[in-house]
C-alpha cells in the first residue's frame, strides 16, 4: 500500500531528481511498446497544474487516436474534470481509469494512449476535483519532492466508497453519451494504488454498465469490519475482476487475497486475484518501483479481462 514510509523509502533512493526523471521517461517509453509514443507534443509551456502541460501524444502501432479531450462532467459534489482519450473513428467499449495517488499527469496519459489505441475509449478521472482542477504534479519524482502524501492528504480524505460512487455514476453517463463509446456493450475500469478499490466500488455502483473491473497495486480492498470495504460489495456487482496485488503489498498482508477471492467466490462473481513480480507501483512507467516485465504482464491480463468481459 502507498503510503508516507513507502514515500520517504522512495525519495531516499532518489536523489538525484534529474536522473529520475530521466529513468521515468525511459520507462514510459519502454512501457508504451509496441505502441511507442511519437516525439511531438502539444500544449508545451502548460507544466504541473495545467493541462496545457499535458502532451497531446499519438501512439503508432495501433489503432490512430482522435486528440486529447478534456470534459467537464457535472455532478452534485462538483464538475469532475479529467482527460479522454479514444481511437480517430468507430465505436468502442468506455473504460473509466483512476490514476494512483499522484493524479493525472503524462505517465497516466500514456497509460491511456496505450489501451485506447487497442480499441477502447478511456477516460482518466481526476478524483480530486473536489479541491483542486486539472493535473497537481509532473511525475512522481515531483509529486515525491513536493511531499505529496500530505498535500493530497486532505483531498484523499474525501473518496469514500459514496463519493467514489457518485463520480461512477456520472462518468458512465458522460461516456455513454460520447459518440465514440460503444454504449451497447459493457464499460470496463481500472485502478492504481488508491484507484482499485475505486473500481470495485464503480463496479457495484453501476452494475448494468460495468462488467469489467482491474485493480492494479490496490490498497483498501479489505478493510474489516467496514460494511462499505471493496471486498463486501462485490456481490453488488455483475463484473468480473483482475486484482493485481504487488509482492511487498502481500508480504505485509498475505490474507488480503485470500478474503478477496472467497468474497469473490461467495458472490459468484469472476475474479483472478493474483500476485506478481513486482512491488507497489510496479505497472506505473513513472514510479520507482516499475517493473517492465511484471507490468507487460499485468497489461497482458488486463486485455484479456476486456477482452472477455466487454
Amino acid at each position: 500500500m502507498c503510503d508516507s514510509e513507502m514515500m520517504q523509502r522512495w525519495a531516499k533512493n532518489r536523489i538525484n531528481r534529474r536522473e529520475f526523471g530521466m529513468v521515468a521517461g525511459a520507462a514510459t517509453l519502454a512501457a508504451c511498446a509496441p505502441s511507442q509514443v511519437s516525439e511531438s507534443k502539444a500544449g508545451e509551456g502548460g507544466g504541473a497544474g495545467s493541462n496545457g502541460g499535458l502532451a497531446a501524444e499519438r501512439v503508432s502501432g495501433g489503432l490512430a487516436l482522435a486528440e486529447l479531450s478534456f470534459p467537464s462532467i457535472e455532478t452534485s459534489d462538483g464538475v469532475i474534470d479529467g482527460v479522454f482519450v479514444a481511437p480517430e473513428t468507430g465505436e468502442h467499449p468506455g473504460v473509466i481509469f483512476w490514476p494512483d495517488i499522484a493524479s493525472i499527469r503524462q505517465s497516466k496519459i500514456e497509460m491511456a494512449q496505450r489501451l485506447a489505441s487497442e480499441g477502447y475509449a478511456v477516460l482518466i478521472m481526476n478524483p480530486y476535483y473536489r479541491d483542486v482542477s486539472k493535473d497537481q504534479f509532473a511525475d512522481f519524482a515531483d509529486f515525491i519532492q513536493a511531499n505529496g502524501f500530505q498535500k493530497v492528504g486532505s483531498w484523499r480524505a474525501k473518496l469514500d466508497a459514496e463519493a467514489i460512487m457518485r463520480d461512477a455514476k456520472a462518468a458512465v453517463g458522460w461516456l455513454d453519451a460520447q459518440s465514440s463509446v460503444d454504449s451497447a456493450r459493457g464499460i470496463g475500469t481500472e485502478g492504481y494504488c488508491m484507484g482499485g478499490p475505486f473500481t470495485v466500488w464503480s463496479a457495484a455502483a453501476m452494475p448494468d454498465r460495468i462488467k469489467a473491473a482491474a485493480s492494479f497495486h490496490g490498497g483498501g480492498l479489505v478493510r474489516p469490519d467496514n460494511p462499505a470495504s471493496p471486498h463486501a460489495l462485490i456481490g453488488d456487482s455483475a463484473a468480473s475482476f483482475l486484482i493485481a496485488v504487488a509482492r511487498d503489498d502481500d508480504a505485509k498482508d498475505p490474507q488480503a487475497k485470500t478474503t478477496f477471492d472467497a468474497a469473490a467466490k461467495a458472490a459468484d462473481r469472476p475474479a483472478t486475484v493474483k500476485v506478481y513480480d513486482g512491488d507497489h507501483g510496479w505497472t506505473v512507467p513513472d514510479a520507482p518501483s516499475f517493473a517492465q516485465e511484471a507490468a507487460d504482464l499485468a497489461y497482458a491480463d488486463k486485455l484479456a479481462l476486456y477482452g472477455a468481459a466487454l
